[in-house]
């Protein structure tokens, strides 16, 4: 079948220049002699337009010029029309592209969006709300809300405000449910991943597969500050996947499940896919299995 695409790409996201990746897109995409169209993303997520040209004219694949934030809604919307979708990644984490072996340098991941493979992808539910890759709640989501009202985006600015919050960071108390088993504990953060990183490779959940209907989740408890980062160096960085009971003596939790609920009653902040989102004091977290087809690196 002829492949088409559509090409979206986010005017505000990331740091690097549009025009010279229209010029990239434009250019490449000829010389395949592979027809397609270039349209900027929607800031209030309505791709009720991209869906009709989808359908009638024979779209095959989405590519989204953006970061997580993006890629989420783009996804969101248009999964139930079947095409694949690729990432050209141009936001701040890039946590998804990274996590399908997609390179951050454009012309790299272009040539992925024509020669990798299309394999379906794992989403998942948090209440009402869709995530590709990641949920955060606690401290990295602070610094998620933080960094939306920043002017100027990118790493730096993440990494700044990262340091700056780390050290006034406090604990919430959580309540989980999770494999048949409830706990309580005071913790940083509490990370629910897809993916195996929180972006630009800062590796959160090394044993996360992006297509194993499994979320693999982390739980930073409240220690000592100066041990908190060797702590998630350790344990975290080390995979130590372990069954919940097992783990409840470890400063950190990991363990894999389907299906978690959550209470929330100190309000912590919460991100999905690095956007931050309005508190919720419940929540209800469930695997998409096999949910869309995400264009990854070929894997030798």
């Amino acid at each position: 079948m002829q492949r088409k695409i559509i090409y979206l790409i986010n005017p505000i996201s990331g740091t690097k220049g549009k025009s010279s990746l229209k010029e990239l897109i434009d250019r490449e995409t000829n010389k395949r002699q592979i027809p397609f169209e270039i349209l900027p993303t929607s800031a209030d997520g309505n791709y009720d337009f991209v869906k009709q040209k989808i359908e009638t004219e024979q779209v095959t694949d989405v590519v989204i010029c953006g970061g997580d934030g993006t890629v989420n809604q783009v996804v969101k919307a248009l999964t139930v029309t079947d095409v694949q979708f690729g990432i050209i990644p141009m936001g701040s984490g890039n946590g998804l592209a990274l996590a399908a072996g997609i390179p951050k340098a454009s012309a790299k991941a272009l040539e992925i969006v024509f020669t990798g493979k299309a394999i379906l992808t794992d989403g998942f539910m948090v209440n009402e709300r869709f995530a590709c890759m990641l949920c955060g709640l606690g401290f990295d989501a602070q610094v998620a809300h933080q960094f939306a009202d920043q002017p100027k985006r990118g790493l730096g600015t993440y990494a700044s405000l990262t340091t700056r919050h780390f050290f006034s960071a406090k604990p919430y108390p959580f309540r989980v449910n999770a494999n048949k088993l409830e706990f309580a504990t005071e913790a940083f953060f509490l990370s629910i991943a897809n993916s195996n990183q929180f972006g630009n490779n800062f590796t959160i959940a090394p044993q996360a597969i992006l297509s194993d209907g499994l979320l693999d989740v982390v739980i930073v408890k409240k220690i000592a500050k100066p041990l908190l980062l060797l702590s998630v160096m350790r344990q975290v960085l080390a995979g130590r996947i372990r069954r919940i009971e097992n783990s409840m003596n470890s400063p950190v939790i990991y363990f894999q499940t389907e299906e978690l609920f959550i209470s929330n009653p100190a309000g912590a902040p919460i991100h999905i896919d690095g956007e931050p989102w309005e508190c919720q004091r419940q929540l209800h977290v469930k695997v998409l299995p096999r949910y869309f087809k995400l264009i990854h690196a070929n894997v030798p």
